[in-house]
């Protein structure tokens, strides 16, 4: 289909375009961009005045549920709700059930994503055989079935000399390898160490158990030369780290979670279970390092950390309760706030949600490597059109998710959104339009 939209305010946070005019689309591809010739024969006009025009989100960690959770989330349902959030593409983990450790399953996971075309899937393998820790998984098959790198989701490698046979495996074929820093032993806790949960005489999670993961990671990227990508760093100290593991030059790359960069553990209130994530809520200065760390590019991107929990699973005291919120449609938005709060221009806002995850992924993402999360002439038409002054309170009953916990529903955060998805295109093709 031929699309032409008129009169955006076009943003590409990679070229530093930023600049008012027209974009067309035909065969799937941008083939003008600022000013798009007369005999432009447009099948669809969108007028765009008064919205910004910018690449299609990308977030680094979604959990769809799909295969084996279908009662907390379906692949219809969360893709629906990535669209409405104005995201194009996704990376799933590989915790499903059963794991994604088979060239089958990943290429029956994107085959019905494809099918559906409402957003871009690329999963995560398994980097063990059942996320067990005790035998490596096919890697090369599961890459040409469409994986990106290879994780180990939240379960942690107890065998630290298997991590390093892992990591070695993983360098000698260029494979990224995405580790949440978690050390197994002190692992357990349901919230952050320090007086909120003394106080509330919840089992802590102290930072060490960051820290201490943190260390042996970077020793064993040093001994093997791989590429780590650190999956939601959630401390201060933790940032410091990373900031000189990056100066020092070791391939690292890391993102950061919409709950820990507005969040802090004072917000768990009273046992509220909507708080109850992974990573824990920490407190106010680890929260400050994160969006600082983010600004100035330490931090590489921000995620949505989406995983859809049932209410039952949810309606049950704190400790029992499962982590997870979902946040496929909040993204954007989370990233207008916090670029907003720490005076910060739209482009920056953007890049933490389009270029920036696009250049974490790397030549992973194949032809799209070029294109994805930019505005470029010749490049993959996968965009987002929202509208940057408008406000808005989440209501998780309004949600497209299966999942409706949020610690931002507006009953429990109080406070409103800004930037509203107005319209998202995915390949070429509308796959959302906005309320």
């Amino acid at each position: 289909m031929k699309i032409l939209i008129k009169n955006g305010r076009l943003v590409d946070a990679a070229s530093g375009l930023d600049r008012v005019g027209d974009l067309a689309i035909a065969a799937g591809r941008i083939v003008a961009l600022g000013e798009v010739p007369p005999d432009f024969d447009a099948q669809r006009v969108i007028d765009a005045t008064g919205l910004v025009v910018a690449p299609g989100l990308v977030d680094l960690c979604a959990r769809l549920r799909e295969p084996g959770h279908e009662h907390e989330g379906m692949l219809e349902t969360e893709l629906a709700a990535a669209a409405a959030g104005g995201i194009t593409s996704l990376v799933c983990p590989p915790d499903t059930d059963p794991t994604l450790d088979e060239p089958g399953l990943v290429e029956m996971l994107k085959f019905r994503a494809r099918k559906l075309s409402m957003c871009r899937l690329f999963p995560l393998g398994a980097l063990t055989r059942g996320l067990k820790g005790e035998q490596l998984t096919e890697m090369a098959e599961l890459t040409e079935a469409g994986c990106v790198g290879f994780s180990q989701a939240e379960v942690p490698i107890r065998n630290t000399q298997f991590l390093q046979r892992a990591l070695q495996y993983a360098a000698t074929y260029d494979y990224t390898v995405w580790l949440h820093p978690l050390d197994p032993w002190l692992s357990g806790g349901v919230a952050a160490s320090g007086a909120v949960a003394t106080r509330l005489g919840l089992s802590g999670l102290p930072v060490t158990a960051e820290t201490i993961a943190l260390h042996t990671i970077f020793e064993l990227m040093r001994a093997t030369g791989a590429r780590v990508h650190l999956c939601r760093l959630s401390s201060a100290a933790g940032v410091a780290l990373l900031r000189a593991a990056k100066q020092e030059g070791l391939p690292v790359t890391a993102d950061v979670s919409i709950n820990s960069l507005c969040l802090t553990d004072v917000d768990i209130g009273y046992f509220n279970t909507a708080m109850r994530l992974t990573p824990p809520l920490r407190q106010g200065r680890d929260r400050d390092a994160l969006r600082t760390a983010l600004a100035e590019g330490t931090i590489d991107a921000l995620v949505s950390d989406h995983m859809p929990v049932s209410a039952d699973e949810k309606n049950v005291p704190f400790a029992e309760a499962t982590p997870g919120a979902t946040g496929l449609e909040l993204l954007l938005s989370v990233a207008l706030k916090w670029a907003e709060d720490e005076g910060l221009p739209l482009a920056r806002a953007l890049a933490v949600v389009s270029s920036e995850p696009v250049r974490v992924l790397g030549n992973a993402l194949g032809s799209l490597s070029a294109s994805a999360g930019r505005l470029v002439e010749g490049g993959v038409a996968d965009l987002c059109l929202f509208d940057a002054g408008a406000r808005w309170a989440v209501e998780p009953a309004q949600l497209l998710s299966q999942g409706t916990h949020t610690p931002f529903a507006f009953e429990v955060s109080g406070f409103e959104l800004p930037g509203r998805v107005k319209a998202t295109v995915v390949a070429g093709t509308l796959a959302y339009e906005g309320r």
